[in-house]
């Protein structure tokens, strides 16, 4: 089964609409020049919905010291971290939590794509997960923009990749097939004029899951392919 992850969630009832709907992951962003930004009393509130469920509560930090990252993981009850600027394995080494590390696809830099994989994923202190993202220079996620599928499809082979980048309820079946990934996340592909919006969050959750259950229907889907646990 396809594992999903909300990111970018910052109300309570977005949050308990992908409970509801089936989420694995739930994804706060503590990064203050994003739009999606949550304050540690914000994002209390919003674990508070995940109480009682099966949905794990992911805190995504840019270029952040383990030090701060441990003091949110504590105050707000998070149960993994997501490093999604430039950190190295390094960094994670003081992080209480699982790590899951970004990496993004980026056809013109794949050596140093290269690099970045085999340096998180060669060591002892392995992440929980490597979460592929589209190359957008100067941003952290949340763009819209479509990452490389065979980049992705290319590092799911050899280790747990998580999908992100412009996928939507009516991509993430073909984007499923395509790369086989461990999991999907998504941000502005279950927004509506820049806010979360229940129906796509629900509809991308049921994309998943059908895909998981028919690949054939993924395959088939009218879009243009890119080339490039409890609480």
């Amino acid at each position: 089964m396809t594992l999903v992850k909300i990111c970018g969630i910052s109300d309570p009832a977005h949050a308990t609409a992908a409970v509801e709907a089936g989420a694995d992951f739930v994804g706060l962003v503590f990064y203050p020049p994003s739009s999606r930004y949550v304050t540690t009393g914000r994002a209390r509130e919003v674990a508070a919905a995940l109480d009682g469920s099966r949905t794990r509560l992911v805190g995504l930090f840019v270029n952040e010291t383990s030090e701060t990252i441990n003091r949110t993981v504590n105050a707000v009850g998070l149960d993994l971290v997501q490093l999604a600027g430039v950190e190295n394995p390094q960094d994670a080494g003081g992080i209480d939590r699982p790590v899951i590390a970004t990496i993004r696809a980026d056809s013109s830099g794949r050596v140093d794509e290269e690099r970045r994989f085999l340096a998180w994923t060669s060591g002892t202190a392995q992440p929980f997960a490597i979460l592929l993202d589209a190359h957008v220079p100067g941003m952290y996620g949340g763009t819209g923009t479509v990452a490389d599928w065979f980049v992705a499809a290319e590092f799911a082979r050899r280790y747990p990749v998580v999908l992100a980048g412009g996928l939507t309820p009516a991509t993430v079946g073909p984007a499923i097939h395509r790369v086989h990934p461990f999991g999907v996340d998504v941000s502005s592909g279950v927004e509506t004029q820049g806010h979360k919006d229940i129906e796509k969050i629900r509809a991308f959750i049921a994309a998943v899951r059908q895909a998981d259950a028919d690949p054939i229907s993924s395959v088939t889907a009218s879009i243009d392919v890119p080339a490039g646990r409890g609480r």
